[in-house]
């Protein structure tokens, strides 16, 4: 990368920094500090996570209709198909931005904590504290590791709906049809696949929720 790249990255970094500091200084004038912030995030990719399982439900249903197609207007069927997959995709990049932002301010959080260990004149309470952190730090890995599995569980039905959207795009007749039902059971496999991940997901930030609230 040339100097002037990494100049204007570095430049960039500072700015998104400085807009984050402001954001957090604003919210704790207001009584809202990071943990409820993080909490709040934890609940935004819970949401995206359950709009991404109607999504990709409905895109399997769609996909259903067009294996059991028997006559009719095809490209309509396509061009169905084709915005339940533009919406499927929708709902994993909103799923992965959630998560994203989950990961920012938890890092914020952890850094501030262990920074503000330092500032303690008792030592029973910093040890006290010090042991809440590394609690919360090892229940947080925990829930970013399901939140990360279920997002890449999307993966494998997002690139085979867009697959099979593209075939019957450039295939609509009844031979193409032949060829999805082929495809059916995977597709029903990697849905079902995604819902347990997200439930597995959903459950396990109610815990980190819990632990959070809990004090």
């Amino acid at each position: 990368m040339a100097v002037k790249q990494k100049f204007v990255v570095a430049l960039l970094i500072i700015g998104l920094c400085a807009c984050q500091s402001a954001y957090y200084s604003a919210m704790e004038k207001v009584g809202y500090h990071k943990r409820d912030i993080l909490v709040d995030r934890v609940e935004g990719v819970q949401q995206a996570q359950q709009d991404a399982q109607e999504e990709f439900k409905s895109a399997l249903e769609q996909f259903q209709s067009v294996v059991q197609f028997d006559g009719g207007e095809l490209q309509a069927r396509y061009e169905q198909l084709n915005d339940e997959y533009q919406a499927s995709k929708e709902a994993a990049e909103a799923v992965s931005e959630h998560i994203d932002k989950v990961e920012q301010v938890a890092e914020d959080l952890f850094d501030e904590w262990q920074n503000e260990l330092e500032q303690y004149s008792s030592a029973r309470l910093r040890s006290q504290s010090a042991t809440k952190l590394a609690k919360t730090k090892a229940r947080y890995k925990t829930l970013l590791r399901t939140m990360r599995q279920s997002e890449k569980k999307m993966q494998p039905f997002l690139s085979a709906l867009q697959d099979n959207v593209l075939f019957l795009k450039h295939n609509l007749n009844a031979q193409a049809i032949g060829s999805l039902k082929g495809e059916l059971a995977g597709i029903e496999k990697d849905v079902a696949a995604i819902i347990r991940e997200i439930d597995r997901s959903i459950k396990e930030s109610e815990k980190f929720i819990n632990s959070l609230n809990a004090g």
